[in-house]
């Protein structure tokens, strides 16, 4: 993989946790004054919008993310021609997803009579809010399609820095103007405003990075049947996204159904943190994916194994270290915040980690996988909701909130764990996958020595109780952390080829 793209990899990794960082920030105080100002049954109903226009929008799954497959070898032949065919076919598929979700939007909106029949908000704010809403959905399908070459191309970091931008800007100022006036209608007008004024700039900003990106529906219409593998690998891979999105909304219906509601509540405190640190995580390591394509695009085996090996190291220390972190940390950090009495059972914590720990290190998998195109295993998806299910309605009538939450890692470790890595190899790498897990037995057993070693130190030495206070928590933090880090990292550099190979990589990088 050449420099220029471990530089890109950096890039795109430092602003989105820049912007991570920023959002967060400003998330927490915009939400406090819009809540005050704008009355909680408003933030509600514009939660209530976006999860139905979320809905909608379930006719895009699989074609945009199916995209940077098919670019990766254009952009690694530098063909232009063929990009410009295939955007201009994305623009032409767009149109008629934007198209439908217009309609099925209108024929949604007849029914809100219905769906908002107890809402003390008028009418009029619900309707304008809801098509200023799908209004700068459309925007997307219409008009910003070409973002996608931006991503496939390692550039991901210009829409992530002109998008997020846009919306702190927006937010800023919805805040101050809010305060003010206290209107519904000029909060919703600044968010569509924005929304317009994002998609001027950006195709701008694509003009300039790709002055050659002349797209047009008429060519894509009219190159449509050479390029049908997008519509094929868009329907394998909605499949898949379809079942996962299946698999993440039932789940929360489930520990309804076997537990009580104050155990959700209580459920919902440690996923609230678990999920932003997963965010944060992918916002960081995410950013790889782009440049796994290219590097498949060449087609050079020798040098796609040591990629795999490193970016898969880096994922099994990074996974190890916040699932060690998380097991000391969070229920101390939940009992200083929230109180003893919102502490869960130990049993939940773990089975809560260990969906964390898998769903981290399979990363790098789940990249490969989309490098080369791999979403022809359409029923892995639907057995995996058919497992989480099945184990899950069992485990819960037997054990309530853990037995639930069986369900998940029951159908990780089988097709998630087990059958991805053995799908990439065979149709992949085309190599026998016994050597895969043979350095994942061994990553596993440093980890677990790691592990035992800082908790032995922990034990005698315990310098700091994290459950006097947040100064005494953040001692206790760096304390265990620091401890586990000097043990494991140590240890994993010496036993794994992978992050030797990434080390002198980065340093290289560093020293330029």
């Amino acid at each position: 993989m050449p420099e220029s793209r471990l530089h890109k990899s950096f890039l795109n990794a430092k602003v989105n946790i820049l912007f991570y960082i920023i959002t967060l920030f400003v998330s927490f105080f915009s939400r406090k004054i819009f809540l005050e100002q704008l009355g909680a049954d408003f933030i509600g109903l514009t939660g209530t919008l976006q999860n139905l226009l979320g809905f909608l929008n379930l006719a895009n799954l699989g074609i945009g993310a199916s995209m940077g497959y098919i670019l990766y070898k254009p952009l690694f032949e530098k063909d232009k021609e063929k990009l410009r065919e295939i955007i201009s076919v994305l623009g032409y598929l767009y149109r008629y997803v934007g198209l439908s979700i217009l309609i099925s939007g209108g024929i949604l909106a007849l029914f809100f009579p219905l769906i908002f029949k107890n809402t003390e908000i008028e009418p009029s704010v619900i309707y304008f809010a809801y098509f200023s809403f799908l209004a700068s959905s459309l925007i997307g399908y219409f008009v910003n399609y070409r973002q996608v070459l931006l991503g496939a191309d390692q550039r991901n970091y210009v829409v992530t820095a002109y998008s997020q931008t846009t919306n702190l800007v927006k937010t800023l100022l919805q805040m101050a103007l809010i305060c003010y006036t206290g209107s519904y209608y000029l909060w919703i007008a600044i968010d569509l405003i924005f929304g317009i004024l994002y998609s001027f700039i950006l195709n701008r900003k694509i003009d300039q990075v790709y002055p050659w990106l002349k797209c047009s529906i008429a060519v894509g219409k009219e190159k449509y049947a050479e390029h049908k593998i997008i519509i094929r690998k868009s329907r394998q891979l909605f499949v898949h996204v379809l079942a996962g999105t299946g698999r993440s909304q039932l789940l929360p219906f489930l520990i309804y159904s076997f537990t009580s509601l104050k155990l959700v509540a209580y459920y919902g405190n440690y996923m609230l943190l678990i999920t932003k640190l997963n965010l944060l995580v992918n916002n960081f390591l995410g950013s790889t994916g782009a440049g796994v394509g290219h590097l498949i695009a060449e087609g050079d085996q020798k040098r796609i194994q040591q990629v795999f090996w490193e970016l898969n190291s880096l994922r099994f220390v990074i996974a190890g270290f916040f699932t060690f972190a998380l097991y000391h940390l969070i229920d101390p950090f939940v009992t200083i915040w929230l109180g003893a009495d919102y502490v869960l059972p130990h049993s939940v914590l773990i089975i809560i980690l260990a969906n964390f720990f898998v769903s981290q290190y399979r990363g790098t998998v789940d990249q490969f996988i989309n490098g080369y195109g791999l979403y022809h295993d359409t029923w892995a998806p639907i057995v995996t909701l058919t497992i989480t299910v099945a184990v899950a309605l069992a485990g819960g009538s037997i054990w309530g909130l853990p037995g639930v939450l069986l369900g998940d890692i029951a159908s990780s470790l089988t097709i998630v764990c087990v059958w991805k890595a053995y799908f990439l190899y065979k149709q992949g790498f085309r190599i026998p996958v016994s050597f895969y897990w043979k350095n994942i037995a061994k990553y596993t057993a440093l980890l677990l020595l790691s592990w035992s070693a800082t908790d032995g130190i922990l034990f005698v030495f315990p310098f700091f109780n994290p459950t006097n206070g947040y100064g005494s928590w953040i001692l206790y933090a760096f304390y265990s952390s620091t401890l586990f880090l000097s043990i494991f990292i140590p240890l994993f550099y010496i036993f794994s080829d992978g992050m030797r190979f990434l080390s002198r990589r980065i340093w290289k990088a560093v020293q330029k």
